[in-house]
């Protein structure tokens, strides 16, 4: 049994099963109408989003200006893996993404497991996203209401969750607007209505447009991604200058809390603490590759339009911290979730009309994110049908649309449905750590693919041979950490905190502190294991920079992320069992 949990699918046969048998070498029942452009602008559309105006302003509060450094390093992590994606969909361009690629290098259980864990980043990410265009979206409306002497307001009880207002009353520190919900939601048979109704109807309406076709939505996707650009661009610009001419510069280099200046106040650490924020605001470059088979040259404008998309976003992350660390003192932005219109408020930068335009840009933003990710999760669904560890509706294809149909509805209810009984601290624990995971496998697998001839106007990653160099990145990180961060290991494997925290008040669990030591342990015992694999085996180096990366990108989540990702895992796997081990295509063949 356990050779038949890691069958693997030849490339071949993944690429004949999207086939139609049309004149294209990869024919697809859906229609191929992305250009590069499209792409990036997919790309662009997906990266700018929640993550990027709702946490960058914790960012800032956490490493001050210099958490552009950590939006480099991340960039490049993932760069990394962008190459590694493009070199998957160069030599399997068909949709299915991480999911597919895990499928050919790892085998059938690895690949359901991605594919389940998909469901977490697209679709459950989705609900986060649908919340956070609801919360700008109810704040335009006031604000378009007050600018033109209208009642554009939606009550408070139709634009929350009822978890998170419940939650809230309970904990005894309600915010005036979970207050005003509270007290003015109707009640029938005891239970207060409370709705975020905003984020329903946004979800039905995108379903709706994903359903209709690939190339409205790319038309919608494109003018959103266009004006949102301009948006940001003026935002930089205006931020920018008056930054300069009001001699706020100074807030590049503010004091800690030792009363020295510095570009990290917190220190390193500081900038570290805020791995997660910046992580999340790059969450969906990955979705791009999920729209293979409706990519006119998929092996050239794939790998083009995923790095193309980073590059451009990782500049408009660095040039829009840099605005909000200049504009406003960095301690300013603890509790800010809307950082980009803050810092045009009448205490910081007084420019009203910007607050007004930060706005619309972010209701924008939003809804390009939703028309992404909406359009990726059926496109898995579909891959999956394929294999056999889904049932055969999912791979249905509208006759007049050219899209997944059913797939597309049920994303639909799978992301409106929770909407009513969940809410966005609940959903954001369950994507990062997803997508982290999805990341680390597509890395690894591109070490574990047989290597190919090159071949010209596709793709290939670039070989450089990582024997010496991986092993000495390795050797050299445990030196420099054994040398200048003092007691570093003692404190990695000292697991004895009883001395100074307080396990009996409830408020935090031993599982708290040692979880993120447990896995720095972890990610270490790979980088060794890795370095000398790689010693033996000639690894390619790039595919193992972006594994290390993301290894350690892990490394910062929680206690709380793990519990959910594994209980999420465990009834993935128990369908598998009972439905898609039995069921799939390779059933029978344990070669």
């Amino acid at each position: 049994m356990s050779n038949s949990l890691f069958r693997t699918k030849k490339i071949s046969n993944i690429l004949a099963d999207s086939s139609s048998g049309g004149d294209d070498e990869y024919a697809t029942g859906l229609k191929r109408v992305l250009s590069v452009r499209d792409l990036t602008f997919f790309g662009i559309a997906a990266i700018i989003g929640a993550g990027s105006f709702s946490s960058l302003g914790s960012a800032v509060f956490n490493g001050g200006p210099g958490v552009v450094i950590l939006f480099i390093i991340t960039g490049i992590a993932c760069g990394f893996t962008a190459l590694c994606y493009s070199e998957f969909a160069s030599r399997i361009p068909v949709a299915g993404s991480a999911y597919t690629y895990a499928y050919a290098s790892f085998g059938e259980l690895f690949a359901w497991i991605i594919g389940w864990a998909l469901i977490m980043e697209y679709s459950i990410g989705n609900i986060y996203v649908a919340f956070s265009w609801s919360d700008y979206f109810v704040s335009f409306l006031d604000k378009l209401g007050a600018t033109f002497h209208l009642n554009l307001h939606v009550p408070e009880y139709l634009s929350n969750s009822y978890p998170e207002v419940t939650h809230a009353i309970a904990k005894g520190n309600p915010s005036e607007e979970i207050l005003l919900a509270w007290n003015n939601a109707p009640v029938i048979a005891g239970l207060r209505i409370i709705v975020d109704i905003p984020a329903l109807v946004i979800n039905m309406l995108i379903t709706y447009l994903v359903y209709r076709g690939v190339k409205e939505s790319r038309n919608f996707s494109n003018v959103m991604v266009v004006l949102k650009l301009i948006v940001v661009t003026i935002v930089i610009l205006v931020g920018g200058y008056l930054v300069f001419t009001r001699g706020l510069t100074f807030n590049w280099m503010p004091a800690n809390n030792e009363g020295v200046h510095s570009f990290m106040p917190n220190g390193f650490g500081g900038v570290m603490a805020a791995v997660a924020g910046v992580f999340f605001a790059y969450i969906g470059f990955d979705a791009v590759s999920v729209l293979a088979e409706e990519s006119k040259n998929p092996q050239r404008d794939l790998p083009r339009g995923m790095i193309l998309s980073l590059v451009i976003c990782t500049v408009v992350y660095i040039l829009l911290s840099l605005v909000l660390a200049g504009a406003v003192n960095y301690r300013k932005f603890e509790g800010v979730g809307d950082p980009l219109a803050f810092i045009f408020e009448k205490d910081n930068l007084n420019v009203g009309w910007m607050q007004f335009l930060v706005a619309i840009c972010a209701v924008v933003a939003m809804t390009s994110v939703l028309l992404v990710f909406q359009m990726g999760q059926p496109r898995i669904w579909m891959s999956m049908s394929r294999d056999g560890l889904l049932p055969g509706i999912f791979q249905k294809i509208h006759h007049k649309f050219k899209t997944p149909s059913f797939a597309t509805i049920l994303t639909g209810i799978v992301v409106g449905v929770p909407i009513l009984f969940t809410d966005k601290t609940f959903v954001l624990d369950f994507t990062s750590i997803a997508t982290l995971f999805a990341f680390v496998l597509v890395c690894g697998g591109v070490l574990l693919i047989p290597k190919k001839e090159k071949s010209p106007g596709r793709f290939n990653i670039p070989y450089i041979n990582g024997k010496y160099i991986f092993p000495l990145i390795v050797a050299g990180s445990l030196l420099i950490l054994e040398l200048f961060v003092k007691g570093y290991f003692v404190r990695l494997f000292n697991f004895d905190f009883s001395a100074n925290t307080d396990y009996t008040s409830g408020k935090i669990s031993f599982m708290d502190v040692a979880t993120p030591q447990i896995a720095l342990i972890v990610f270490w015992a790979a980088a060794v294991l890795l370095a000398i694999f790689t010693f033996l085996k000639n690894y390619s180096l790039i595919p193992l920079m972006g594994l290390a990366t993301c290894l350690y990108l892990l490394t910062g989540m929680t206690k709380s992320n793990w519990a959910w990702f594994f209980g999420w895992m465990l009834i993935g796997l128990v369908i598998y069992f009972l439905y898609g081990y039995r069921k799939s295509k390779l059933a029978g063949d344990t070669n």
